[in-house]
């Protein structure tokens, strides 16, 4: 980016939201100008980032090889799960109202392996409906959440709604967003008592993504993190884990409020201050940006389910494949686990549709024991109403373990323990999730599950090119042959 930060000396923090100003200084780190001001408002020292700054000057030269390959690890990942959720009923509900409803006059761009247009506003929507359509995109568990699902399809619709944007800015965009956005959901959930959805934070990454490829000053570009900090949805997450419906997380309404406030904010719109960003109590948490990449503590989900059912099927299936039953041979299985995972489809004990299923912890365990496996295929409708599967859930019971509850959400864990028909019984160890840092997917089995959900959509040959084509980004050619793939329609 050519644009030039705030001039040395200007308010990072002009004075407004608790009445303080907080004067700045100007230093290069790694060829990325960062502004950083002392503040002292209650006479200590507060080290404060100029956020909208670190937006527009973040330069590809400065991210570790390591930030590189992990944020082309979340591309191809969160691809594999759009063209696995462009299938889902929720995608095609949402591209149709957006190639209606949502469409411009002004700039419109194509949506997510559908091809129509829309606004782009509307493809953010659209693209971040189709990923959320298929709950296997990768998330952090100190935000409870998920950025890239809106992340990618903002970046997707600035582009291809006339944005240039080279293959290093792709990239650099899209580490951008995770960085933005999962400091954002840590803070918003450490203010604030009610569980919000993905969405009332991710919108800020979208807004920073965008009003960067608009070159929006800083300025402005601090309007358009309060602008979708305000607007994004503050949706009642926890009744969708008990009651599933296609809401999910709420990263549609995410990405599509933080692109309105980028391109509002470019207008002359007022929104500021973010209070996820400029709030006392916040700001430690953006003091590391630029040193600490928040992108590398993502995880990837090795299901197609909620993060919190997850430990739960690691647990069962290590005891199935140790000792070798059956699913016929079950008569009884108990779950240990923290009280969030055990709400999970509490109303709907017998999923009837996907989102039902994917939001549940005795489907997917039950799933898993007698299919082996735990995919796509797993949770569409024939699956659902399989009669093994079925009888599972009728002897399957939910127990809280207060210790996992309480290590919630920083440790997951789930305990099963099955007991057969013959009377033996076997009892797992404590189990977490695979897939994060500590315990990652391998970059084989990455491979594996973009493979397992994007080639029965797109064919192995389109689903061979996308791979390819973001391992060689940078390259600007790759970038505008992915782009052509993304952007035409699944099938």
């Amino acid at each position: 980016m050519s644009a030039a930060g705030p001039p040395e000396g200007a308010n990072c923090f002009p004075s407004g939201g608790r009445g303080q100003s907080v004067a700045a200084t100007v230093r290069k780190r790694g060829g990325t100008t960062m502004n950083i001001a002392v503040a002292s408002p209650t006479g200590g020292t507060t080290i404060v980032i100029d956020v909208a700054a670190f937006v527009r000057t973040l330069s590809f030269d400065v991210l570790p090889a390591e930030v590189v390959g992990q944020g082309k690890r979340c591309v191809l990942d969160l691809i594999g799960v759009a063209a696995g959720g462009s299938r889902m009923p929720a995608a095609s509900i949402a591209n149709t109202y957006a190639a209606t409803q949502m469409t411009s006059r002004d700039a419109e761009a194509r949506l997510l392996f559908d091809g129509r247009r829309a606004s782009r506003a509307g493809a953010a929507f659209a693209g971040a409906s189709t990923i959320d359509a298929l709950d296997a995109h990768d998330g952090h568990v100190l935000t409870k959440g998920h950025a890239g699902v809106a992340a990618l399809p903002a970046l997707l619709a600035a582009i291809d709604g006339g944005a240039e944007c080279g293959g290093a800015e792709f990239l650099t965009c899209l580490v951008l967003g995770y960085e933005i956005g999962t400091r954002a959901g840590i803070a918003l959930h450490a203010s604030t008592a009610d569980y919000h959805c993905s969405g009332a934070w991710n919108a800020l990454a979208c807004a920073a993504i965008v009003g960067r490829l608009l070159h929006v000053d800083g300025a402005r570009l601090r309007e358009a993190l309060g602008i979708a900090e305000y607007i994004g949805p503050r949706g009642q997450i926890l009744r969708v884990c008990s009651h599933p419906t296609m809401l999910k997380d709420g990263s549609s309404w995410g990405a599509h409020a933080g692109v309105t406030a980028a391109l509002l904010a470019r207008d002359g719109f007022t929104g500021a201050p973010a209070l996820t960003v400029e709030d006392d109590d916040a700001r430690l948490l953006w003091s590391d940006l630029g040193t600490r990449w928040r992108i590398r503590e993502q995880y990837f989900k090795a299901y197609p389910v909620c993060r919190w059912a997850q430990p739960a099927i690691e647990a069962a299936l290590g005891v199935q494949r140790e000792h070798g039953f059956a699913a016929d041979e079950i008569a009884h299985i108990n779950i240990d686990t923290f009280s969030e995972a055990v709400a999970l489809g509490s109303g709907r004990v017998v999923p009837e549709t996907t989102d039902d299923a994917q939001y549940s912890l005795p489907y997917p365990v039950a799933a898993a024991l007698v299919f082996g496996r735990l995919g796509g295929d797993e949770i569409v409708q024939t699956a659902l109403a399989d009669p093994r599967v079925r009888r599972l859930l009728d002897v399957m019971t939910l127990t809280e373990d207060r210790e996992f509850s309480r290590r919630f959400p920083s440790a997951r864990f789930a305990c099963v323990e099955i007991t057969l028909k013959n009377g033996r019984t076997f009892r797992s160890q404590p189990a977490e999730a695979r897939g994060d840092p500590g315990n990652p997917l391998s970059d084989e089995e990455l491979r594996e599950k973009y493979f397992a959900l994007a080639s029965p959509v797109l064919g192995h040959v389109r689903a061979e090119r996308i791979e390819r084509v973001v391992n060689a980004l940078p390259d600007n050619s790759a970038l505008s042959t992915l782009l052509e793939d993304l952007l035409h329609p699944a099938t």
